[in-house]
């Protein structure tokens, strides 16, 4: 099962010149090989880029990614690596979402599909991430 980042859904759906067809080989790969899940935080995230609920739903459908709440956990790995980070100096720039996103991704998936390798691989070592630019096709 991979779970799915923020970032590869915008490129997508926003049909981003810089990585959209990477994205998108990349999401087709992934979903021939297991399922594609998002987290409330990629799920919240996406939806605002759209007019409503059910373009929404509509679009993830599409595409084959389903929804996966967060488990326990999971959300008590994200509070201790964003403890971590921000013990390190981290500024706010980096959201509590990020650590959900990885937290999830790393207690209830085998891997995260993300153009955000350096992050994931600070604070979720153990995490296998699957870049779209490392996997053009």
């Amino acid at each position: 099962m991979t779970a799915v980042d923020t970032n590869v859904l915008f490129d997508v759906f926003g049909a981003d010149v810089t990585h959209g067809i990477r994205s998108a080989n990349a999401l087709r790969r992934c979903l021939r090989e297991g399922a594609l899940v998002a987290c409330e935080a990629v799920w919240a995230e996406t939806a605002v880029a759209f007019p409503g609920e059910k373009p929404f739903l509509d679009a993830m459908r599409a595409i084959g990614v389903t929804f996966s709440p967060i488990v326990e956990t999971a959300a008590l790995r994200a509070s201790t690596s964003w403890r971590l980070y921000r013990s390190r100096g981290g500024k706010r720039e980096r959201v509590v979402a990020d650590f959900l996103i990885g937290a999830h991704a790393w207690i209830q998936c085998d891997r995260v599909l993300t153009r955000d390798r350096g992050f994931y691989r600070d604070y979720f070592r153990e995490l296998t991430i699957v870049d779209p630019a490392e996997h053009p096709g």
